[in-house]
């Protein structure tokens, strides 16, 4: 199905998806890829919430991931297939993931973001994330440092998701 046509949906994501997301994940992260098993425990586990996009019943063209420990909330993934960058998937799924952490009582959202990925940097600036500080060598294997940036959800306007697919906002692959 064209991605023209059909709209973009989001919808919780099942062990029964870990194949498709081993793919993108592999694509995406390379050698830093989650294992598969690691991705099976990441979506069913506790405190978890990871969600995917697809159009109508199509393939995944991306997922992400939030974890609520019980006060803050943590974007532990979000990954948009390479074909579908920069249409706007990768703020619909932040988006997601900040709407999510404010139905769970979360203050705060928190990522990391390597340093050298200018896409996701953007994508998070303008969602109202503010860096932090900086963790050397945070990104493993590659021994890449990151950013950690911080979203005040007192702070930031309220509401749900404010962008649609489609809005050329820019996006990448990106691991929290």
């Amino acid at each position: 199905m064209s991605p023209d046509s059909t709209p973009l949906r989001l919808r919780p994501l099942t062990p029964d998806d870990v194949p498709a997301l081993d793919v993108l994940e592999r694509t995406l992260f390379g050698a830093a890829a989650w294992s598969p098993a690691s991705l099976a425990d990441e979506v069913v586990g506790p405190g978890r919430w990871y969600v995917g996009a697809q159009y109508g019943n199509g393939p995944l063209v991306g997922y992400a991931g939030l974890w609520f420990d019980g006060y803050d909330a943590q974007v532990m993934t979000i990954g948009t297939a390479v074909g579908h960058q920069g249409r706007g998937i990768g703020r619909v799924l932040l988006d997601a993931l900040v709407a999510r952490a404010r139905e769970v009582g979360a203050p705060s959202v928190f990522l990391e973001v390597r340093v050298d990925n200018e896409p996701a940097l953007r994508l998070y600036q303008r969602a109202g994330f503010e860096k932090l500080g900086l963790r050397r060598g945070y990104y493993q294997p590659e021994n890449k440092d990151a950013w950690t940036m911080r979203l005040d959800l007192a702070q930031a306007p309220g509401g749900g998701p404010r962008a649609t697919a489609g809005s050329g906002a820019d996006e990448t692959g990106e691991r929290a």
